[in-house]
């Protein structure tokens, strides 16, 4: 019997899916949870074989479970609704052993979840697509000066926090919007949303 936890903050998706693979015969739903933080306690508590969980959701994100179960015998399999290539980055660095997206049909999650059990990795083919079409070109150092940016960070405290000059920063976001091709700092922060590029 395959044991299953579930991590969903959409109540009514997460009664669906527990009843869904509860009708398997090989499989058992053993726990449900709301966030990452309760995924991540019920996962050291039932000690699945199997943690299925959303991307965003509160306390913590699916990654950020992913991330703290990657020491463990759980395999997690990430199901969500984002086909974003910094997420799905992400979610391979975390060792996922899946990542699925919620508009596949139900018929192929149970499939899925039974070849990661075999040991196979399964992935959405449309984000095997974009992985290779569309990598981050911003270094890290960059990155942490967007995100302070998007923080409400100005120029000097952007300055004071990276121990670095004004001048240097005002470099870094020169560099960053002619590397994102946008105007201003606003659109830079939203094409990193979009492609889930924030760390």
């Amino acid at each position: 019997m395959i044991r299953i936890v579930i991590a969903e903050d959409q109540r009514m998706v997460l009664g669906a899916l527990g009843s869904l693979l509860n009708l398997e015969d090989d499989m058992e739903v053993v726990g449900m949870a709301n966030n990452g933080q309760e995924a991540i306690s019920l996962v050291k508590e039932l000690q699945p074989d199997i943690c299925m969980m959303d991307i965003e959701m509160p306390l913590k994100t699916g990654l950020e479970a992913a991330e703290e179960l990657k020491k463990t015998d759980c395999k997690v399999i990430i199901l969500t609704t984002f086909a974003r290539t910094g997420y799905f980055q992400r979610a391979l660095k975390a060792g996922v052993k899946g990542y699925l997206l919620k508009d596949s049909p139900s018929d192929e999650l149970a499939d899925s979840i039974r070849s990661v059990m075999s040991g196979k990795r399964v992935y959405a083919p449309e984000l095997m697509d974009d992985l290779y079409a569309d990598e981050n070109p911003l270094t890290d150092r960059e990155l942490e000066v967007l995100e302070l940016v998007a923080d409400g960070k100005n120029t000097k405290e952007i300055a004071d926090e990276l121990r670095i000059k004004t001048g240097t920063v005002r470099n870094y976001i020169s560099t960053i919007l002619d590397k994102l091709e946008v105007k201003n700092r606003i659109e830079a922060i939203t094409q990193l949303k979009e492609k889930g590029w924030f760390k």
